[in-house]
C-alpha cells in the first residue's frame, strides 16, 4: 500500500480523498494555488505545496508543477479527483514515466474511453448501442458544420475531454451552430487544455442514467448500480439519485451488465462511469464514459456500502477488488443536491465571497461533503459548487422528505446560493412523482 499520496485537486473532493487516506493510514500532500492558501484541504493534509497563481492553467492544470511537488515530497501516487487533470492521458503517462502511480486508468485507457469520440467507436465495436454522431474528432467549425448537416439537427456539440457540462452546446439550427461550436471549444481549451470536439444527434427529452463501475488490475469488474442524473440545467447536473426508481428490474440488470461488458471490452482499470441516454420508449444509448471518480459518487456509496475512494486507492496499489458482484446488494435510496455559490435570480451568476456564517445539519442518513467554513473566502476562479448534501433513506419518498428537511435547516450566509431553488425542485409534484427528464428545469422554470 502507498505510504504517501498527493491530491492534485481542491475543494470538497480533495477533502474527501484526504479523509479516506487518513482512514487508511496514508500520509497526504495537498497542492494549492495562491488563491487557495487558506483552503480546508491545505489544513487537513499532512503537507501542502503551493503550485502557482490562481488561474487553473498556471496551477491545477500545470503538470510540471504538480509532478515537481510529488517528486519533492516523495509521494508515491497522485489522486486527480474529478475535473482538472483527472481525464488527461498525457498527465497519466507522465506520472508513469516518473514512477508515480496515477490513481485512475492508464493514459492509453483514458485516450480510448475518456476521449468521447474514441469511446463511441470502441463501444460500437463491443456491441453497445450508441447515439449517432461523428466517428472521428473535429477541430474546425466549418468542417464540423458539414458533419452536423449529415447527422441532422438538432445536434449536440461536445468537448472530447469535457465533463460537468463544460464544453457542451446544443444547436437546433445551422445559424446557431458555428457560434455554439466556437464557444464550446474555447470553454474546453480553458477548462481542459484541449480543442478536440465531436458531435452527436440530440436525443429529445431523455433520462440521463449512468452506471458506476469499479475494476482492478486482474480483470475483475463490478457495477454499483445506476444513478438518475436527469435534473440538469444547461447540462450541469443539479440533483442525482440512486437507484433510478422508474426503470424495471430487467432494464436495471441490462444496464449494469452492459456497463460491465463495456469496461471488460477495453480492459478497464479503476473507477469509471458509463453514461447512457434513456429515451421515452425505454431504449438506451451509450453517451460517454467518465474515466474518473464522479461528483455524485456518494449516493452510490450509500446504497451499495462500498467506499469508492478506498477501492480506487487499493486498485491503483495493485490490490484486487474487496468485493465481488454477488457481494453488492443495493439497499435503500440516496439523493444528492449540489449547492453552488450562484444567484438563480440573475441567470445563476457565480457569487464568490466570504462565508460569514454557516450551519450544516446532521442526523441519521445525512452526509455533507464540503470544504467551506465560516470566514472562508470562496475564490472566483473555480467551479461554484460549495456543498454536496446527500440524504439516504429506505425508499425514494423517505429520502426526498429527509432532503427537504435538511435543506430547510441548512444555512450559508455571506454568499448567494441555489439552496432555495433546489428546495423548490424537491417540492415540485412532477419531481416527487418521478415525471421528469433532462428538460425538467427548462419546462418548469422561466430562467
Amino acid at each position: 500500500m502507498f505510504r504517501k499520496i498527493l491530491i492534485a485537486n481542491r475543494g470538497e473532493i480533495a477533502v474527501r480523498i484526504i479523509r479516506a487516506c487518513r482512514e487508511m493510514g496514508i500520509h497526504t500532500v495537498a497542492v494549492y494555488s495562491e488563491a487557495d492558501a487558506h483552503a480546508m484541504h491545505t489544513r487537513l493534509a499532512d503537507e501542502a505545496v503551493c503550485i502557482g497563481p490562481a488561474a487553473p492553467l498556471k496551477s491545477y492544470l500545470d503538470m510540471n508543477q504538480i509532478l515537481s511537488a510529488a517528486i519533492a515530497t516523495k509521494a508515491e501516487a497522485i489522486h486527480p479527483g474529478f475535473g482538472f487533470l483527472s481525464e488527461n492521458a498525457e498527465f497519466a503517462e507522465r506520472c508513469a514515466k516518473y514512477n508515480i502511480a496515477f490513481i485512475g486508468p492508464s493514459g492509453q485507457l483514458i485516450d480510448k474511453m475518456g476521449n468521447k469520440s474514441e469511446a463511441k467507436r470502441t463501444m460500437k465495436e463491443a456491441g453497445v448501442p450508441v447515439v449517432p454522431g461523428t466517428d472521428s474528432p473535429v477541430y474546425e467549425a466549418e468542417d464540423a458544420l458539414e458533419k452536423a448537416r449529415q447527422i441532422g439537427f438538432p445536434v449536440m456539440i461536445k468537448a472530447s475531454s469535457g465533463g460537468g457540462g463544460k464544453g457542451m452546446r446544443l444547436a437546433y439550427t445551422e445559424e446557431e451552430f458555428l457560434a455554439g461550436f466556437r464557444s464550446a471549444q474555447q470553454e474546453s481549451i480553458s477548462a481542459f487544455g484541449d480543442n478536440t470536439m465531436y458531435l452527436e444527434r440530440y436525443v429529445q427529452s431523455p433520462r440521463h442514467i449512468e452506471v458506476q463501475i469499479m475494476a482492478d488490475k486482474y480483470g475483475n469488474v463490478v457495477h454499483l448500480g445506476e444513478r438518475d442524473c436527469s435534473i440538469q440545467r444547461r447540462h450541469q447536473k443539479m440533483i442525482e439519485e440512486s437507484p433510478c426508481a422508474f426503470i424495471s428490474q430487467e432494464l436495471r440488470e441490462k444496464l449494469g451488465e452492459t456497463a460491465v461488458r463495456a469496461a471488460k471490452a477495453v480492459g478497464y482499470e479503476n473507477a469509471g462511469t458509463i453514461e447512457f441516454l434513456l429515451d421515452q420508449s425505454g431504449e438506451f444509448f451509450f453517451m460517454e464514459m467518465n474515466t474518473r471518480i464522479q461528483v455524485e459518487h456518494p449516493i452510490s456509496e450509500l446504497v451499495s456500502g462500498v467506499d469508492l475512494i478506498r477501492e480506487q486507492i487499493r486498485a491503483a496499489a495493485g490490490l484486487p477488488l474487496s468485493v465481488k458482484q454477488e457481494d453488492i446488494i443495493l439497499r435503500g435510496h440516496a439523493i444528492e443536491c449540489r449547492i453552488n455559490a450562484e444567484d438563480p435570480v440573475h441567470n445563476f451568476m457565480p457569487c464568490p465571497g466570504t462565508v460569514k456564517k454557516m450551519h450544516l445539519p446532521g442526523g441519521n442518513g445525512i452526509r455533507m461533503d464540503t470544504a467551506i467554513y465560516p470566514g472562508y473566502t470562496i475564490p472566483p476562479y473555480y467551479d461554484s459548487m460549495i456543498v454536496k448534501v446527500i440524504a439516504y433513506d429506505s425508499d425514494r419518498q423517505g429520502a426526498i422528505r429527509k432532503m427537504i428537511s435538511t435543506l430547510g435547516e441548512l444555512e450559508i450566509e455571506g454568499v448567494k446560493t441555489n439552496l432555495n431553488f433546489q428546495y423548490d425542485i424537491l417540492n415540485q409534484e412532477d419531481f416527487r412523482s418521478g415525471m421528469f427528464n433532462t428538460d425538467f428545469i427548462e419546462s418548469h422554470y422561466e430562467l
